[in-house]
Parts: structure tokens; sequence; C-alpha cells
């Protein structure tokens, strides 16, 4: 008898253990064994989307975790960006599109550019001589956008990829004269001067802080202040003079140096300047969410 009780629960703990497979549930009463057939439980989940807008922070929420891992896969995000962005400023005119990586976090990638010197005044003092400036900008960026305090204060850094062209053409000052060095030479000796600036940076770390205000549930309003690194610049400034012995104001023997030479002058005082060595970064624009 006791090996017939042994048998039938040696049976029912192996019948316990594949009932997770809805196999048939073996109970034991006395001597008898009594089978049960298991019938699955369904268990049902809500389906959360992988990322949700919320309209009093302006900002989107990841709901499953990392972009990685989560029900959105990488490609998934890359082609479906949290917002675009037009804008304005003293990197140029432009847009921006943005990727949300989590609720307080966003990559962004844009361009800037177009002629811009009127922001910046439209001419320049370089020690004596007064430019004329024609600039044509072309800024890509990338960078992240953060909301440290989940509101609507931001804190944004990246990298630019400065491709910016700056034309200079000198003014001669009253009487006609460029003072250069503390010397004063007859403008029409020295011929028309006219330059280039470049700057050394091939990439251009910046850094941001500015407000994001939400106007209605897509669309909002924002605005930056920063800088960017652009490096120090090379300079070039060339003459269409040809005189080989430039007037100087109250002299009346001349200068000695021939047009080109007061050119090169010119040109390491405009690259000394290092103009724009640090570029302020000044913008406005709209953002559209989806």
């Amino acid at each position: 008898m006791k090996l017939i009780k042994l048998t039938v629960i040696s049976a029912a703990v192996l019948a316990s253990t594949a009932a997770l497979a809805a196999e048939p549930v073996v109970v034991v009463d006395d001597n008898t064994a009594v089978a049960y057939e298991a019938e699955p439980v369904a268990v049902a989940y809500e389906a959360e989307p992988a990322y949700a807008y919320n309209a009093d922070a302006g900002v989107v929420r990841n709901t499953t975790g990392a972009v990685v891992g989560g029900t959105k896969t990488f490609f998934q995000t890359a082609i479906n960006p949290a917002a675009v962005s037009a804008e304005v400023g003293t990197l140029g005119y432009g847009a921006n599109i943005a990727w949300g990586l989590n609720e307080n976090t966003e990559l962004q990638a844009g361009w800037a550019g177009g002629d811009v010197a009127e922001l910046f005044g439209g001419d320049i003092d370089i020690d004596d001589v007064n430019y004329d400036v024609d600039s044509d900008f072309s800024n890509p960026y990338l960078g992240v956008q953060l909301r440290p305090t989940g509101n609507w204060f931001t804190m944004g850094a990246g990298i630019i990829v400065p491709d910016n062209d700056i034309d200079v053409t000198a003014n001669p000052q009253n009487g006609g004269i460029y003072k250069i060095d503390g010397v004063e030479y007859d403008a029409n000796d020295v011929g028309s001067l006219q330059g280039t600036i470049e700057h050394r940076n091939k990439l251009a770390p910046y850094a941001t802080i500015g407000f994001r205000p939400n106007i209605t549930e897509n669309f909002g309003l924002f605005g930056e202040l920063g800088a960017a690194y652009l490096g120090k610049t090379d300079a070039t400034v060339r003459t269409n003079g040809t005189s080989n012995n430039v007037d100087v104001k109250g002299s009346n023997i001349g200068s000695g140096k021939t047009s080109a030479e007061v050119a090169a002058e010119a040109q390491r005082e405009l690259k000394s300047d290092n103009y724009l060595e640090w570029l302020p970064i000044v913008k406005v624009g709209a953002t559209y969410r989806f």
C-alpha cells in the first residue's frame, strides 16, 4: 500500500510541474488520483506608446526607457523625429531636427548660414582701419538640448562645422588716408585694400542657455544665448596699387614702402585681431512638435 501511495504522490508532483505547460493537474484523494484539465490563464497588458508628449513641460517623455531595448528601435527613432525648428541668429538663417532621447534630453542636427554681416554692424574697426564686411556663413551643427529642471529652461552643447567666408574692404579715413601701425598713408598711393578672414578651427565647440515655452500642444517658441569657439584667424590683404614709394601725410620724401608692403602691414593687423574668435550665439525661432 505504501508503495502505491508513494507512486501516486510522485505522479502528482510531476503533474503539478507540468501544469505550467497547460498539462492535466493530478489531485490525490486517499488512494484515488483524479486528473483535471488545466485551462490557460490570459493576462492582458495595456500597450503604452514608446514616447508621449508632455504639454506642460514641452518635452518628449520616453515611456519605455532607453531607445535601444525599448519598443521603439533606433531606426524608428531616426525616421520619426520629435520636433522641427526654424531659427535666425548670429549663426545665420536655418533649421534643425530634434529626436527625443528621454524626457529631458533631445539630440539636435541643424544648419544655419547666409549673409549675416549686418547682424554684427556691417563693418569692423581693426586698430585704426575701418573695414566693410561681407559674409557668407555655412554652419552645420550637431548638439544636445537638455532641460535640467524639466521646464522651459534649456542648456545646449555641441559641435559646429564652420565654413564661413568673410570678405573685408578697407575704408579710407577723412582726407583719403589709411592709418596703419600709427602711420598715415596716402590712400591713392596705397590703392584699394581688400582681404579675407578665415578661422582655423574645423570643428567649433559651442554652449548655450535658453528657454522653450509652448504656445499650443504642438507649437512653441525658443530663444538661446551662448558662444562658439571658432579659433584664431588667418587673414589676407591685397591691393591694386602699384606705387613704389607710398606718400605719407606730412612727409615730403614718402614712406619708402611699396603699396604691397603697406597692404602686408594691414594684413598683420587684421590677422592679430582674431575677428570673431569667440562667435556670440544669439538666436530665436519657432518649433513644431509631432
